[in-house]
C-alpha cells in the first residue's frame, strides 16, 4: 500500500513513470495534511491558559479533523486503486462485436466510480475547511499561521480531486450525470476559493504590523 511507503518512497513513486500514485493521490495526501494541521492546532490550544472557554470547541474538532485525516489517508490509496481499475479494463479483449461492447460498458462504469471518488475527496475537503475556519479564528494565535496552510492544503485538495473529477467528464455517455458532476464541481471550486480567501484576508489583515 502507498500509505505504507515512507515519505521519500512514497514521493520517489510519483516521480516515476507510472501513471498512479497521481493527482488524485496528492489531492487526498493534501486533504490529510490539512487535517493533521488542523488537529495539531486544535492540541495546541487545548489546556492553555485564555482558552478555557473554547475547550469543548477544540476537544471536537481534534477528534473531528483527525477522522478526517485517517479518511484522507485511505483516499490516497483509494484514488489509486480506481484508476488502476480503470487501465486494467482497456486491456480487455475486443476481438468482438460481444468483447468489444463488455469492454466498452466495463470502462464506464470503472471511469464513474473513480470520478466519484475524486467527487468525494473534494467534497470531504470542502467540509473539513469549515472545521480549520473555527480552529484558525479560536485556536491558539501562536498557531495561526499553520491554520493558514492547514487551510490552503484543503483548497488544494479540493481543485485538485475537481481537477481529476473534469478530465473523466468528456469520456462519460450519461449527459445527465456530466451535467450533474460539471456543476457540483464549478460550485466547489467557487466556495473553497471564497473560503480559503475569507480566512487568509483576515489573518493577514490580523498579522499587519
Amino acid at each position: 500500500m502507498l500509505v505504507d511507503l515512507t515519505l521519500k518512497e512514497f514521493l520517489d513513486k510519483v516521480a516515476g513513470s507510472d501513471p498512479v500514485p497521481g493527482g488524485g493521490s496528492i489531492a487526498a495526501l493534501n486533504g490529510a495534511i490539512a487535517s493533521a494541521l488542523a488537529t495539531m492546532v486544535a492540541n495546541l490550544t487545548i489546556g492553555k491558559k485564555g482558552y478555557e472557554n473554547h475547550e469543548e470547541l477544540m476537544q471536537y474538532i481534534s477528534g473531528i479533523a483527525l477522522r478526517e485525516k485517517n479518511n484522507f489517508v485511505e483516499d490516497i490509496d483509494r484514488d489509486s486503486e480506481a484508476y488502476d481499475s480503470v487501465f486494467a479494463c482497456f486491456k480487455m479483449p475486443k476481438a468482438t462485436d460481444e468483447e468489444k461492447a463488455a469492454r466498452s460498458a466495463a470502462i464506464q462504469e470503472a471511469t464513474k466510480f473513480a470520478a466519484l471518488v475524486s467527487m468525494q475527496v473534494a467534497r470531504n475537503a470542502y467540509e473539513l475547511m469549515s472545521i480549520i475556519m473555527g480552529v484558525a479564528r479560536l485556536g491558539n494565535r501562536n498557531a495561526v499561521t499553520d491554520a493558514c496552510v492547514a487551510m490552503m492544503s484543503a483548497r488544494s485538495a479540493v481543485l485538485g480531486a475537481l481537477m481529476n473529477v473534469r478530465i473523466n467528464l468528456g469520456s462519460f455517455k450519461d449527459k445527465e450525470f456530466v451535467a450533474k458532476l460539471q456543476a457540483e464541481a464549478d460550485e466547489l471550486e467557487r466556495l473553497a476559493c471564497a473560503k480559503e480567501k475569507e480566512l487568509l484576508d483576515e489573518i493577514n489583515e490580523e498579522l499587519k504590523l
